[in-house]
Formats: C-alpha cells, sequence, structure tokens
C-alpha cells in the first residue's frame, strides 16, 4: 500500500490537521519519485528481524539507528521541539524515517515550491533527499515513535530557508528539479 499524499493547502492554523485543499489534490508516488522521495511499506511489528529492512540498510549504507519517541509525555521542551521540526530547513544528507507506531504528516515542497503533505503510519519509511526543503508535525493523535537510520555518525543538522547556495540544495536542484531525473519508488 502506498503512502498518503496531497497538495497542502494555504492555510496556517493548526498544522496537526490534514489540510487538503478544495478539491482535493492527492500527489502519486511517482511524482513524489521525481521529487527524490522514496517509500516502502515494512513490518513495523517485527522490525528487529524484518529481511526487507535489513536489506535496504546494508544497500544503502545506513550503519546507525536509534529511536524516537515524541510525544507531550516523553519530550522534554515539547512544543519547542515541535516548533523547531516545523520549521522548514534542509539537510546535508539523506533523512530517512520509518513509522513504528503513531503517525505524522511530512511536508516536502513540490516543483512548484507548492507544500506536499505526507501522512506517515506505521509501517512506513520515507527517505527524503539531501537538500529538498521539508518540515515535520504530529498529526491530533500527538504521538509517533520513529526510527532514525543514518550513513556514518548521526548528523541532526538543519539549515533553515533560504538555503540556495548550499552544496546540497544545489545538487538536489540539479538531479531532481532541473533534469527531473526520477528515481525507483517501491
Amino acid at each position: 500500500m502506498a503512502v498518503q499524499a496531497w497538495f497542502k493547502d494555504d492555510f496556517d492554523e493548526d498544522p496537526r490537521l490534514p489540510h487538503y485543499r478544495n478539491p482535493d489534490e492527492f500527489v502519486s508516488m511517482d511524482q513524489l519519485a521525481e521529487l527524490g522521495v522514496l517509500h516502502w511499506k515494512l513490518n513495523p511489528n517485527d522490525y528487529e528481524n524484518d529481511e526487507e529492512l535489513r536489506k535496504i540498510r546494508e544497500t544503502r549504507g545506513y550503519n546507525y539507528m536509534d529511536l524516537l519517541d515524541l510525544c507531550p509525555e516523553k519530550v522534554e521542551n515539547y512544543k519547542e521541539k515541535l516548533k523547531i521540526f516545523y520549521t522548514e530547513h534542509i539537510h546535508q544528507d539523506e533523512e530517512i524515517r520509518y513509522c513504528l507506531e503513531g503517525s505524522g504528516y511530512f511536508d516536502v515542497r513540490g516543483k512548484q515550491d507548492r507544500w506536499i503533505r505526507i501522512l506517515v503510519k506505521p509501517g512506513d519509511l520515507i527517505i527524503l533527499p539531501a537538500g529538498i526543503y521539508h518540515r515535520f508535525t504530529l498529526d491530533t493523535s500527538n504521538y509517533v515513535k520513529l526510527m532514525r537510520l543514518f550513513r556514518g555518525d548521526p548528523v541532526w543538522t538543519s539549515y533553515n530557508r533560504p538555503q540556495e547556495d548550499h552544496p546540497a540544495r544545489k545538487e538536489y536542484l540539479q538531479s531532481f528539479l532541473k533534469t527531473g531525473v526520477p528515481l525507483e519508488a517501491h
């Protein structure tokens, strides 16, 4: 089953709401792949023994893993953390998140700089390419448990927009937005 994605409306009230446009404008897996966004549907109940997850980690070189429980009861300065996650930014490396419990939204910028909202639920593994403008928020459940994967040592550095001169942003623009080279989506 594919991840659910749609163009987000232009309203800024409660970011935890779905923010569908009227009429709805859904986004396909192929459209996400054209932006470099990849998705796998895995079994979150057996992630320790999941052969497909092991294969993804091995193939893509993800040798570091940790778990993040994001909810008011478990995160110090919860509201401040959410504000940071929801500030539009890029990373110099891929962002890989595997939803094990709960749910939330990744917003990514599309080809015309419009927000695309991606709902992640248990079993969704999503990869955002380096240099793509994005942000994250929980939905109204206020809970998500995510596996974070990295190549080498974990780096969480965010570069808030604008970052047009950042090498990762320049490479992203060249690879995806100008040439439109799609990656294989799963």
